[in-house]
């Protein structure tokens, strides 16, 4: 290709809503372009990247004998119905209905898809299977931004797994976990498995593949000496134990005129750890009480994977007021009854607690949670902090924002039942069959790569998802000048090497600003100097090292190094 003839439009500046690295330079480098909130183009640079990274995940899911599928992307409500997803997705899904008012969606995910077509299994002697496609999506995020890395419209590889038992589904799982450590080594992305919530997707365990990232928007708790390592949607820790609980009494009903914050009360003298934290919330229309402790923060994602729900916002303050006689501030869930009261399980035995009285400015103190609180259900609600013990080892965690770059899931037999996916096994038996679920997303793969591989003068692409591996510039239009250059550039090509030439006239500084802005790996300039002298300059993109190359020896040079860096 020569750049005379290719469109690149760069732009010395990024819009004034890119923040995330990989938003401004996938801008800046005319690799994308943005119709409306969440909807991207890819321009052909972008899209040159983007068929390489699906290339590398379409390699490694071939190799633990993936099939590849295209099924479609708008769906009939019934089949999502059936799975009960229609109204577990909530908003994010996407609703449309045809001109006959059949209802439909556009395909977030496959599972229900897959599992249509996996019905017509009907012996443990056609497992297991892999299947898999690489599809577009959609989700009606609330807040699309950050480029790449929020988006509304997207290609996500998603395949599925159908084994005659739990064993043969461990095994399809750790292929996976093997096969997106792959990939990610592959497209520059450093990553690493951590326990997650399995959320929409239901099943009984799933692990997040995970890139350090301010860009992010997902903390991992992590354990510095041990293997420990959990999305805080997910993570727990090894709380002290607080011995100094005062024997159960009657909760003692005490003036607090002023205080509404869990710091003010603590001033009053009820230390934080000591308050009971009774949040309002709405669980499906339904007022529900979620407790912590006055130091630690509610989780919402625990809280919807221990209560089912669907919809869970705060309540406003009259309807909390409605619920309970009081405003923020002075509320608790002392001798509450008709609502339905969850407690954190750091709670559990807890005496001489601190709480709202539901009425304005007056508190309880002598609180004994098991005496004094109709709970309903325990659960671990609490976010994990960075500074607690770990769970393992005692260890002290440590909170990292991140990026998730893949999520592989355990489905079990949740779907198979659903939808009829039944074989007879070996005994003649008909059982359902043990699904999982792995997606990977590509353009948001993408997006991470740069977040991971770039500098101050732009994207420093890994050689393996490069737009091109090598350029080759150009340094005037005389005829000896580029004669040389389009000579060098036609031995490449033909050696398999994805090459450019900057054949434009413009400017030497221009087309190597360029050339970094859009990070091509391997720069080669051929001027009259260097003819003159028998020698090309070689720049190494990466290292930013700058070398001297015989032109004799300046192709195979350059196919080695490009050969080099793709087997690594």
């Amino acid at each position: 290709m020569r750049w005379s003839k290719l469109f690149v439009p760069t732009l010395r500046d990024a819009p004034n809503d890119a923040v995330a690295p990989s938003h401004k330079l996938l801008i800046r480098g005319g690799f994308i372009r943005q119709l409306h909130a969440g909807h991207y183009s890819m321009l052909p640079m972008g899209w040159r990247v983007h068929q390489k990274v699906a290339q590398i995940v379409r390699d490694e899911i071939d190799a633990i004998g993936g099939q590849e599928f295209l099924l479609p992307t708008m769906h009939p409500a019934e089949i999502w119905q059936k799975s009960g997803r229609w109204d577990t997705m909530g908003e994010i899904m996407f609703r449309l209905e045809d001109r006959k008012g059949a209802p439909n969606a556009l395909g977030i995910t496959h599972e229900e898809i897959f599992s249509t077509v996996a019905a017509e299994l009907s012996s443990y002697k056609q497992l297991p299977q892999l299947w898999y496609h690489i599809q577009t999506k959609f989700r009606d995020e609330a807040r699309p931004k950050s480029g790449l890395l929020r988006v509304r419209e997207f290609h996500m590889k998603d395949s599925y797994s159908f084994d005659v038992d739990a064993d043969g589904l461990d095994r399809q799982f750790e292929a996976h976990d093997q096969a997106y450590q792959r990939i990610f080594e592959r497209i520059g992305v450093p990553s690493f498995g951590v326990e997650a919530s399995s959320g929409a997707m239901g099943g009984n365990s799933s692990i997040e593949f995970m890139t350090p990232s301010m860009a992010g928007e997902d903390d991992v708790v992590l354990c510095p000496n041990c293997d420990y390592k959990a999305n805080v949607e997910r993570a727990t820790s090894a709380l002290p134990p607080i011995s100094d609980d005062a024997p159960p009494a009657k909760p003692e009903k005490f003036a607090t005129p002023g205080i509404r914050t869990i710091a003010a009360l603590e001033e009053a003298g009820a230390p934080a750890d000591r308050q009971l934290k009774t949040l309002v919330m709405v669980l499906d229309d339904e007022i529900t009480l979620a407790v912590v402790r006055g130091d630690h923060q509610l989780n919402l994602q625990k809280l919807i994977d221990s209560t089912g729900a669907i919809q869970v916002r705060p309540a406003e303050a009259n309807e909390a007021f409605a619920a309970l006689g009081a405003h923020p501030g002075s509320l608790g869930a002392v001798g509450v009854t008709g609502l339905k009261i969850i407690m954190d399980e750091s709670l559990r035995g807890r005496t001489n607690m601190t709480t709202g009285a539901n009425e304005d400015d007056w508190h309880f103190r002598g609180v004994d949670v098991a005496t004094d609180i109709a709970v309903d259900q325990w659960a671990d609600l609490r976010e994990v902090g960075a500074g607690e013990p770990c769970i393992r080892c005692g260890s002290i965690l440590e909170v990292v924002r991140c990026i998730e770059v893949g999520h592989i899931f355990k489905l079990g037999t949740k779907y198979a039942e659903t939808f009829g996916v039944r074989v007879g096994n070996a005994d003649n038996a008909d059982v359902p069959v043990h699904m999982g679920s792995y997606g990977i997303g590509i353009g948001r793969n993408m997006a991470a790569s740069v977040e991971a591989n770039h500098d101050d003068k732009g994207i420093v692409w890994p050689v393996a998802i490069a737009p091109f591996e090598v350029v080759v510039i150009a340094m005037r239009l005389d005829e000896e000048t580029l004669g040389a250059a389009e000579a060098l550039y036609n031995e490449l090509k033909a050696a398999g090497v994805d090459a450019l030439l900057d054949d434009r006239d413009a400017r030497a500084g221009v087309k190597f600003a360029d050339a970094e802005l859009v990070g091509i790996p391997f720069r080669l300039t051929v001027g009259p100097k260097g003819i003159a002298s028998g020698n090309f300059e070689l720049h190494n993109r990466q290292t930013g090292e700058t070398s001297e190359l015989a032109i004799a020896d300046s192709a195979q040079t350059l196919i080695d190094a490009v050969r080099q860096a793709k087997s690594q």
